[in-house]
């Protein structure tokens, strides 16, 4: 695995032992906490430059789902939403966080604010990237041919397609990212088995009620009036094809009291590419 992106990454590795596999994570600094979640393809990496920017005066804790990063990859294993939620209350309530501040993208959103229901004594503030927290009516093409039998396996698994278009499709400009970027959001998922988790987070998209995971998302909807009773910020990329503008606005409806920013000329890597406009809201947000 080339290196180069510890440029970027100059932080301690730790691990959380999660029923024999080892959970990777990065704890930074010390102070009022940010937990920041990754979604699928991405992983504590993509949360790099909120990190440098806040450790001198925060905690910043970012983990690395099981399947993902720097984690414990297993090819045979429950990689359920239920499951994803279960290792990070576990994690959390190991790192003994409190009024914490959740930072969420992507699956992350879900596996996060889940987190938050079941221990929301220990979360004060949230900040919500693109993401979904509500059961899909549909899912765009290209997801829907990633989740095809076989194909979708060749295809995430054996080609990398999944990981390698998300760095050309989840921002606007593709000069948005940097060789240090492409080659640090790249690294982990190197092989057909090192993709494992990346296949299974599309597979785990519940279309429809039969779906196993179909259930626990329509709590994670259900719950969401109990987050809107704590300061949310919602910063959005706009030009998102995958959590459109019209996901935004279910999310709105489904948190009214929420703060929303939206960055216009940005795509999914809000982190990536809006990430000097994420820092300065963030910390308006902290300093609130």
């Amino acid at each position: 695995m080339n290196k180069n992106w510890q440029k970027e990454y100059p932080f301690e590795s730790k691990f959380f032992d999660q029923g024999g596999l080892k959970q990777h994570y990065i704890d930074e600094g010390t102070g009022s906490p940010l937990l920041m979640v990754h979604g699928n393809p991405t992983w504590s990496f993509y949360y790099r430059h909120l990190v440098s920017a806040f450790r001198d005066s925060h905690r910043m804790v970012a983990v690395d789902h099981i399947g993902c990063g720097l984690s414990d990859k297993p090819q045979k294993y429950k990689y359920r939403l239920t499951q994803h939620i279960e290792n990070l209350k576990r994690l959390v309530t190991h790192l003994k966080l409190e009024d914490t501040t959740l930072v969420v993208h992507d699956w992350g959103g879900p596996i996060g604010l889940a987190t938050l229901m079941h221990l929301s004594h220990r979360f004060k503030k949230v900040v919500i990237l693109n993401t979904g927290a509500f059961t899909p009516t549909e899912i765009p093409l290209g997801l829907r041919i990633a989740r095809l039998p076989i194909l979708g396996e060749f295809l995430i698994r054996g080609m990398n397609m999944f990981c390698k278009k998300a760095i050309t499709t989840a921002v606007v400009n593709k000069d948005s990212l940097s060789d240090i970027a492409i080659e640090g959001l790249l690294a982990p998922y190197d092989s057909w088995a090192n993709r494992v988790a990346v296949h299974q987070f599309v597979r785990d998209i519940p279309t429809k009620e039969s779906h196993p995971t179909y259930g626990a998302l329509k709590a994670i909807e259900g719950g969401l009036e109990n987050v809107n009773e704590l300061p949310v910020k919602m910063i959005w990329g706009m030009k998102d094809w995958v959590f459109t503008p019209a996901i935004l606005t279910e999310m709105e409806k489904r948190l009214p009291n929420a703060t929303v920013h939206r960055l216009e000329n940005v795509g999914h890597y809000v982190m990536e590419e809006g990430r000097d406009e994420v820092i300065k809201l963030v910390g308006e947000f902290l300093d609130e």
